[in-house]
């Protein structure tokens, strides 16, 4: 796959806007979970930790879309007794996470050698977004995955962060279901949820959940 720069604003924009409205039509309680914009003091105080503690700057695409939400925040879901499904990871690779939480994984701690050997930034995870152990990055080279238990920056699977969005909203729109991966899109009680049919974690929500192809 060829390498594509991560610069290009107007079709991250336009891909989160295709996304999002998706969202409200198809998947109101998600897109209920979408926080403002960050801050730019946010980002930058981002960009300026990058550069300070490890010498590269924050990804322009992620400064450009944490302009146009800044994380999630779940909301609650009444029928949901077992707390299956969380609103806000209406991502194949998760939640996204906040200027703050996305630094919190990246940095070395005082003192400690930076293990990551790339010049990347978490953004997605599918885990606890306080304590986040596996996701997605996004780098000068693309996007990928990235986990503590190996590599924590694999090969990037995208050439950009506007082409993983833009897969996000052609997997939704017109299909195939598995265009990303096995995890294939369905909605649970207003929320987008990636999963495999045939090796559901979901118990009591797999009733109720549709897949969207």
């Amino acid at each position: 796959m060829p390498v594509e720069e991560n610069t290009d604003p107007a079709r991250v924009a336009a891909a989160w806007r295709n996304i999002t409205a998706w969202l409200a039509e198809h998947a109101p309680l998600s897109h209920a979970s979408l926080l403002p914009p960050a801050s730019e003091a946010e980002i930058e105080r981002a960009d300026t930790l990058l550069r300070d503690r490890l010498g590269f700057e924050l990804p322009p695409a992620l400064g450009q879309l944490w302009r146009l939400c800044g994380g999630v925040e779940h909301q609650d879901i009444e029928a949901d007794e077992q707390g299956e499904v969380f609103s806000g990871a209406f991502f194949p690779d998760g939640v996204l996470l906040s200027p703050a939480k996305a630094l919190g994984p990246r940095l070395p701690g005082p003192g400690t050698k930076d293990f990551w050997g790339a010049e990347v930034v978490p953004w997605l995870t599918g885990d606890d977004e306080d304590a986040p152990l596996q996701g997605s990055y996004i780098g000068a080279r693309g996007v990928g995955k990235w986990s503590f238990e190996d590599n924590p920056a694999g090969t990037p699977d995208y050439p950009s962060m506007a082409v993983y969005l833009e897969s996000v909203y052609r997997t939704l729109d017109i299909g195939p279901a598995n265009l990303m991966g096995s995890d294939v899109p369905g909605v649970v009680w207003g929320c987008l949820v990636w999963d495999r049919p045939e090796g559901s974690w979901l118990t009591d929500a797999a009733e109720h959940w549709s897949p969207v192809h």
